[in-house]
């Protein structure tokens, strides 16, 4: 099996599409993670005050914008924060109300100027603003949604991608008669189990790639000050559930690949799996705007939506260790069941060349 596997890494990593295809997604990505600060515009803030006066804001961060509203009280001002109206409000001059945590520039700037006001004006040691949240901590809210929707993507991409040329490689061997030659010599389990392996290695080299340079695109252009804690434990996840989900649906893809003989005929044979991948997919998607639903929970549990669903809760928020637990748990139950009976349906039908073979008779067969 090793062998086999070695022989399809060997084989798709020498060629120039596998080449050019890996240092293009790098490129893509490095650029992704340029682009907020490249497209990056001047900042909009909307800035409340009770019985305060305004801050010199504008002149301390010219390139930025401010928009100030003025309140009665404390209780009017406290459901515009959360009503998402204001991003601050400035209380008597000695506190800041918020919805969650402040965005850091526009509380360095009123930490800063309030400062300068009151020491111009007392020429005494003045204490920082108080800064009090009247709402939920949302600081890290926008970079968990949007690393949540790139690993939907990229996910996506490679599992539908990977599936395929497991498809594809298997309708190859059979439509060819290597096969007859490969399998009087190992064993039909043997060459499944090598191809999906080293087909799988390769989608792992294609992952493994974007998070390598999507981290450190990051990291470089600074917007890695933004990721939320664990992102360790997020790429790990990340990695584990790609591995599953391939295993799944490639085993899948191996079984009704097997099926035909001719590479036209892959697309038929691949429709129902392609639907339960795009099926996957646009539950996952949804889960990156409502991590936290009902239908994202349940679907997360629920193999083999759950391959892309949890990874992508687990990115979008935080995520009770025993709900990973118990939905890797299920998928790899699932994985099991799909490498018993891919293996069987394999077996039974890659030496039968010609028209293709129906499924229920080939699970008939003994």
């Amino acid at each position: 099996m090793m062998l086999v596997a070695r022989r399809e890494i060997g084989t798709q990593i020498r060629t120039r599409a596998f080449k050019i295809g890996l240092l293009i997604t790098a490129v893509l990505v490095g650029a992704l993670a340029f682009a907020p600060k490249l497209l990056d515009r001047p900042d909009t803030y909307t800035v409340g005050t009770v019985n305060s006066q305004q801050l010199p804001l504008a002149q301390a961060a010219p390139d930025a914008k401010f928009e100030w509203r003025s309140f009665p009280d404390e209780a009017k001002a406290k459901e515009a924060v959360l009503a998402g109206d204001v991003d601050a409000v400035l209380v008597d001059g000695v506190k800041v109300i918020t919805d969650g945590e402040i965005e850091s520039e526009l509380g360095v700037l009123m930490q800063s100027t309030n400062r300068e006001v009151k020491l111009g004006a007392a020429g005494v040691s003045i204490p920082p603003l108080q800064m009090e949240s009247v709402g939920a901590d949302t600081r890290y809210e926008a970079a968990r949604t949007g690393i949540a929707v790139v690993l939907v993507l990229v996910l996506f991409m490679l599992i539908i991608g990977q599936t395929m040329m497991v498809a594809m490689g298997v309708v190859e061997e059979k439509g060819s008669r290597i096969v007859e030659i490969l399998l009087s010599s190992i064993r039909p389990w043997q060459l499944l189990g090598g191809k999906i392996i080293g087909l799988g290695v390769l989608g792992l080299i294609n992952l493994g790639t974007i998070l390598v340079v999507g981290l450190g695109a990051s990291m470089a252009s600074g917007f890695a000050a933004e990721f939320p804690p664990g992102m360790a434990g997020i790429v790990a996840g990340v990695l584990i559930w790609f591995m599953l989900g391939y295993a799944f649906f490639a085993t899948l893809a191996a079984a009704l690949a097997s099926l035909v003989s001719r590479q036209e005929e892959v697309g038929n044979v691949m429709s129902p799996l392609t639907m339960l991948i795009m099926a996957a997919y646009f539950v996952a998607f949804y889960a990156t705007s409502d991590p936290t639903g009902t239908v994202a929970t349940i679907v997360s549990f629920v193999p083999p939506f759950s391959s892309m669903v949890m990874p992508v809760r687990m990115a979008a928020t935080e995520v009770p260790l025993w709900e990973v637990a118990a939905s890797g748990a299920l998928m790899i139950l699932a994985v099991l069941a799909t490498l018993s009976f891919g293996a069987k349906v394999y077996e039974r039908a890659v030496l039968r060349t010609g028209a293709r073979v129906k499924l229920g008779e080939v699970l008939r067969a003994k």
